[in-house]
């Protein structure tokens, strides 16, 4: 207790000094801890990018690129499915639900699904999460599209705005679909994932703007108008993917292979979770660079409190000097400057929790809503404790190379006076 007393006695006659050392650790743990939130809550909103669709099946590929063209819209199909094949599937007795996507379109940049209202209901994010709307609703016109968060801040669109598809998938539209608007029905809230940056339109749109379209290309002429294509039946040929709900996730396995060796046509099926976690195995290496740097800054931290304390060492020559001619023996002044590192140390870890905190509780809604990322304000996690631990171990260990200096010191050293 007496070590302590002098080292919080010693901490206050410098605070100033003190303070600042504290400061610079607090905010490397809050670095730390901060990129540690945001790594686990990147790696959760990753794998919760879709959520409760149990298989997503498409023309016979690989699994990552399936996933990727479905869920991500990065890529192409190999091939379609056709209407036929979907709709013998849909009436599986495993089958509670099937949502048809159609790609091929693009607006702005942006890729256009083709899909049912059914995506407003089925798809989910987020450990269950429904889309919601900001504003109007689903479409209910065969012209009507629904817009994500990203396409409508990007655009400047609102509901009611009219909309020009463009042909194909090239960034520059070459060729557009211009004679068969669409008006914007409803903007979805921000999910963070990639709904947001599609424009959703119906099965029977895609089908009209295409009916009278020749191996991808407009008539030269004339052309099936909009009015005289609702009178006309829209039912699709073929689908790019679609996603899957079952009556019991027990029967995934079982429907994945039906689906796998699908007689009619080659066709994929996917279990979603599993697909997005061999995907997170190839993007997700950043996040051991960021916990590398943020280990950095953490010695950074150290590094500097060492300097402090071994730059004012030697103006505390004096003062190590009064104690040792006192009856403090070497143990106690090593015992002394071990025990001002931990202290330092321990302020800037409480400081850099404290601050943590603050800045996720009032940042934690600007982030979901501007980035999608969801960071839970939750207790840290036992891998957080055992960061912390290091840092405090490690302030100690480094505590104790000035302690070693002024162990040396002598006692005629210090009282000499030097001129």
């Amino acid at each position: 207790m007496i070590i302590q007393r002098l080292a919080l006695q010693s901490l206050r006659n410098r605070l100033g000094t003190a303070f600042l050392t504290a400061f610079a650790i607090a905010l490397s743990v809050m670095l730390l801890l901060g990129v540690e939130r945001v790594r686990t809550g990147a790696r959760q909103s990753f794998a919760d990018t879709i959520s409760g669709t149990d298989l997503i099946i498409g023309a016979r590929s690989g699994s990552l690129n399936l996933l990727l063209y479905a869920v991500f819209r990065i890529g192409n199909a190999t091939n379609n499915i056709t209407w036929a094949s979907l709709s013998d599937i849909a009436k599986s007795p495993d089958v509670a639900w099937v949502v048809p996507l159609s790609l091929g379109d693009t607006h702005a940049g942006f890729r256009v699904l083709g899909t049912t209202t059914g995506y407003f209901e089925h798809y989910k994010y987020r450990r269950g999460q429904a889309l919601a709307f900001s504003a109007g609703g689903p479409f209910a016109d065969l012209f009507d599209t629904v817009i994500g968060a990203d396409v409508a801040r990007a655009l400047g669109y609102k509901v009611g705005d009219p909309i020009v598809v463009a042909h194909g998938l090239g960034s520059v539209a070459f060729v557009t679909h211009d004679d068969k608007p669409f008006r914007v029905a409803g903007i979805l809230a921000k999910t963070g994932t990639p709904a947001d940056r599609t424009v959703h339109v119906s099965l029977e749109a895609i089908e009209a703007i295409h009916v009278d379209w020749q191996s991808g290309s407009r008539p030269a002429s004339g052309g099936v108008t909009a009015d005289a294509v609702r009178a006309m039946s829209l039912t699709p040929k073929a689908v790019t993917a679609a996603m899957i709900g079952l009556k019991s996730r027990a029967a995934a396995f079982k429907l994945q292979r039906a689906i796998n060796e699908y007689r009619a046509e080659p066709l994929s099926a996917i279990l979603p979770g599993a697909a997005l976690q061999e995907l997170w195995g190839l993007v997700g290496t950043a996040e051991v660079a960021l916990t590398a740097v943020s280990f950095m800054v953490v010695v950074t931290a150290l590094i500097g409190m060492v300097t402090t304390i071994l730059t004012t060492l030697n103006e505390r020559r004096r003062e190590m000097a009064i104690l040792r001619s006192v009856g403090a023996g070497p143990a106690t002044i090593l015992g002394l400057l071990v025990t001002e590192a931990a202290l330092l140390v321990g302020a800037g870890i409480v400081m850099g929790i404290a601050g943590l905190y603050c800045a996720l509780l009032g940042l934690q809604p600007l982030i979901d809503r501007w980035f999608g990322l969801y960071i839970p304000v939750t207790l840290p996690t036992a891998y957080e404790w055992s960061l912390l631990g290091a840092i405090l171990a490690g302030g100690i260990v480094a505590g104790l190379l000035p302690a070693l200096r002024a162990y040396r010191l002598s006692l005629a050293d210090g009282m000499m006076v030097r001129t």
